[in-house]
């Protein structure tokens, strides 16, 4: 049960992005052949990325607590480095920014689904307490604040400023819940613990892993993505303000 709820986490989240993408392309008048290859590459992409972190898994590569550390080097850091580049080189398309604006910020919602799902993986001794919102998890707060976020930023009257910083505070809360994982990991007696509970091989498995393989880099690549739409408008309203006579 405990692994559906990850499964079935990993597939909505995997048919709304895939949703909001097709909806994006269609208004950019991009005809179904283009919108299909584009949607077919994203998929793609993503399997490609997920069939070669399982068979690295299989292989026991990140059962070890060495240095230098393995799992942020060559799971997660690459997803970083994919979001930055990614989205910088596309931050003019117009696809992008013809998501609206409370899209990106609502989808951080599913963090509250996922901390629920921490706690009973904690209950199931999977994980250990410090990585949920019973310890020294704050990603819980920052799902709940989403869907309040993104109601105030459907309003045209939304302040661009204030959703910039919602969006940079959320970054520092998912990099916070990133450090007591990989600490948790590596260094566990930062938590007045003497073993890593992950060197049990129970979290680094299928569904459990697709934590740091999508749940934690999409929600970076979300708030990224907002913070470039973001910064566009704010660009737009003042070009605009400049050009009311004074």
């Amino acid at each position: 049960m405990l692994e559906a709820g990850y499964v079935l986490l990993f597939v909505v989240l995997i048919c709304i992005i895939i949703y909001v993408l097709n909806v994006a392309l269609t208004k950019n008048n991009i005809d179904s052949n283009e919108r299909r290859k584009t949607i077919l590459t994203f998929v793609g992409v993503l399997s490609a990325w997920l069939g070669i972190q399982f068979l690295v898994l299989d292989s026991g590569f990140y059962l070890n607590d060495s240095l230098p550390p393995r799992l942020p080097l060559f799971m997660i850091l690459p997803l970083f480095l994919f979001t930055g580049i990614f989205l910088y080189l596309k931050r003019n398309s117009e696809v992008l920014h013809s998501i609206p604006i409370h899209i990106p910020i609502a989808y951080q919602s599913f963090r509250t689904v996922i901390e629920l799902l921490f706690w009973f993986t904690f209950a199931a001794g999977i994980l250990p307490i410090q990585v949920t919102f019973e310890g020294a998890n704050y990603d819980v707060l920052l799902g709940i604040s989403a869907i309040f976020v993104a109601i105030y930023a459907y309003r045209k009257t939304a302040s661009k400023k204030f959703l910039i910083l919602w969006n940079v505070i959320g970054i520092f809360v998912v990099g916070w819940a990133a450090f007591t994982f990989i600490t948790s990991f590596y260094f566990p007696s930062i938590w007045d613990v003497s073993e890593s509970i992950f060197l049990n091989g129970g979290f680094l498995k299928f569904p459990f892993v697709l934590l740091p393989l999508f749940f934690m880099p999409s929600a970076v690549f979300m708030h990224v993505l907002s913070i470039v739409q973001l910064k566009r408008a704010l660009d737009l309203e003042q070009d605009r303000l400049k050009m009311i006579p004074a």
